[in-house]
């Protein structure tokens, strides 16, 4: 058995998974992100991808911290 290349190793599910998940920490809305993975309502892609939310959280909270220190 030799190395099989990693596009014969991802399943589609893994790719629709890491698509979401990249739309996500790109800081695409998650409503777009919820139409194009063909969700229902934004609570389903929220739900699902809600690990990629402490890190936008951060961000959120350095954009707003930097928005109040320069009085804007």
């Amino acid at each position: 058995m030799g190395i099989v290349p990693l596009a014969r190793r991802i399943l589609f599910h893994g790719l629709r998974h890491t698509h979401a998940t990249l739309l996500m920490k790109q800081g695409v809305h998650p409503k777009v992100a919820s139409e194009r993975l063909g969700h229902a309502n934004i609570t389903l892609t929220l739900q699902t991808y809600s690990h990629v939310l402490p890190q936008m959280q951060q961000e959120a909270a350095s954009i707003f911290a930097a928005a109040i220190a320069d009085g804007s």
